[in-house]
């Protein structure tokens, strides 16, 4: 199959289709288009096949990227998606929402070396799609028989989804507690439809339920069960929730009408897009419909709010961020779309405070910034330039500023339970078990806030010390009786 690599000389790097920016700002579907098989297969066929594949050792998941590319240029597309199944629960979820450009892509051999990266995630797309229209994703069966033995988990995630497959696979019973309507988490309610359209998802939890996954669906741990409760009901807890108290900007005005929350402002999107009557939309409280936004913030979050914005028919869309474009947290290819589609960035800049009363925001007052020494965390930090305030109009401020973890001892009934300063769960990293014997943390509340792929990955490594956790319990009776 060697010669069918090595492409990267002769073949030009191609991204699959993209809609026209002013098409694609009218609605919410997903911006890309698929690949089709031959470019899929061309494209697969630039892989250089590297003895030391630096796409695989940057992906949180170590997928096998140079094989299933090799498959994929061979024509052995159900091979290849085996493959990339194998070591990740939802290939299409991360082919599409991955900042490849920061890890696999972004540290592709080729890329370093001036010919462009390979296409890593559009054809890890193109397997996985294929995968579902041909009917090579098989139903959830457990491998072994049922062991009788149970796990809760607690979050409907990308971190409780993928414990819950692993899972069900070894024969536990799963069943998985979520306070949301739907199952999926931020993958349904907090990424927007452009980016990932919500049947991809559904698809996924679907087959979960199929499969004998319970999910018990607005159903708040803490009002409805406690912490200690569920550890009588089940031989093991995952604690997968996730991070969603949003930090606050603590400026003058902040609490006026129209300064609202980034995932507050998402989650109503998503839900109108789901066919929910929703009425902070229907008030145009968290509708941007004619008004002047500005989102405060430069992570992915911030880049979902303002090409939000966008589709709602915003009269302008402002990103503020206090340091420069090289040091956004974001990924360059969602600020590329976000450009396109008309989305104005004003780098180094802060807000200092906002304009108008508490019947309604009316402006920013912001302030030029420069990038003085590094601190603490080895980044340039910003430094305000005196006299450089200037106004903004605003009748819609979205704070994008990041995610801390909530209360999670009070919020769980479970005032024994471990937290860091930061307030995430205190895990044994080799393990992910917490202080409590017999549960387990995977994903934002045990990392803080971070990546789907490094949540999917948590919650795989957290099945697998669940199943050595119970599988060591199961057999304690039986050492017992033999001594």
């Amino acid at each position: 199959m060697a010669e069918r690599m090595l492409k990267f000389t002769t073949i030009a790097r191609r991204t699959p289709e993209k809609r026209e920016a002013e098409a694609r700002g009218r609605d919410f579907l997903e911006i890309y288009a698929d690949f089709i098989d031959a470019k899929a297969t061309e494209q697969a066929s630039r892989c250089s096949q590297c003895g030391v594949p630096f796409c695989q050792t940057h992906c949180p998941l170590h997928n096998n990227i140079p094989d299933w590319l090799r498959l994929t240029a061979s024509g052995r597309a159900e091979e290849a998606y085996r493959l990339s199944q194998a070591t990740n629960n939802m290939p299409e979820i991360c082919g599409r929402i991955c900042p490849q450009d920061r890890l696999c892509e972004g540290n592709c051999v080729i890329e370093q070396s001036g010919h462009g990266t390979v296409t890593i995630g559009s054809v890890e797309r193109y397997l996985s799609d294929r995968a579902w229209e041909e009917g090579w994703v098989k139903p959830l069966r457990p491998l072994a028989g049922e062991r009788g033995q149970s796990v809760g988990i607690i979050g409907a995630g990308p971190a409780g989804l993928a414990a819950a497959e692993q899972l069900r696979e070894q024969g536990y019973a799963v069943t998985v507690y979520d306070r949301h309507d739907r199952a999926g988490g931020l993958l349904i309610y907090g990424i927007p439809g452009f980016k990932l359209e919500k049947d991809v998802v559904e698809r996924r939890t679907e087959r979960l339920a199929e499969g004998g996954v319970v999910f018990h669906l607005n159903f708040e741990v803490g009002r409805d069960a406690s912490l200690p409760e569920l550890r009588e009901r089940h031989d093991a807890v995952l604690l997968a929730t996730g991070v969603y108290a949003a930090r606050d900007l603590e400026l003058p005005g902040s609490g006026s009408d129209g300064v609202v929350a980034a995932l507050d402002y998402l989650i109503a999107s998503n839900r109108a897009g789901l066919g929910d009557t929703v009425a902070e939309i229907e008030s145009g409280a968290l509708y941007a419909e004619g008004k002047d936004v500005v989102v405060v913030g430069g992570g992915d979050t911030a880049m979902d709010c303002v090409r939000t914005a966008i589709r709602q028919g915003a009269a302008s869309v402002t990103c503020l961020y206090r340091r420069d474009k090289e040091n956004m947290p974001g990924s360059m290819r969602e600020v590329a779309n976000a450009e396109e589609e008309g989305v104005v960035f004003e780098w180094l800049a802060a807000p200092r405070g906002l304009l108008g009363d508490a019947a309604g925001v009316s402006g920013v007052r912001a302030i030029r910034m420069r990038l003085g020494p590094p601190d603490s965390s080895g980044r340039r930090a910003p430094e305000a330039v005196d006299g450089s305030d200037f106004d903004l109009p605003a009748q819609l401020v979205i704070k994008a500023l990041g995610f801390d973890p909530e209360d999670l001892p009070t919020m769980l009934g479970a005032s024994d339970l471990s937290v860091s300063r930061w307030g995430t769960v205190k895990i044994d990293r080799r393990t992910q078990a917490s202080n409590l014997d017999g549960v387990f943390a995977a994903g934002d509340i045990a990392r803080g806030a971070s990546l789907v792929v490094w949540a999917i990955r948590d919650g795989r490594d957290a099945a697998s010390s669940i199943h050595s956790y119970l599988q060591t319990k199961a057999e304690a009776p039986a050492l017992v009786a033999a001594e």
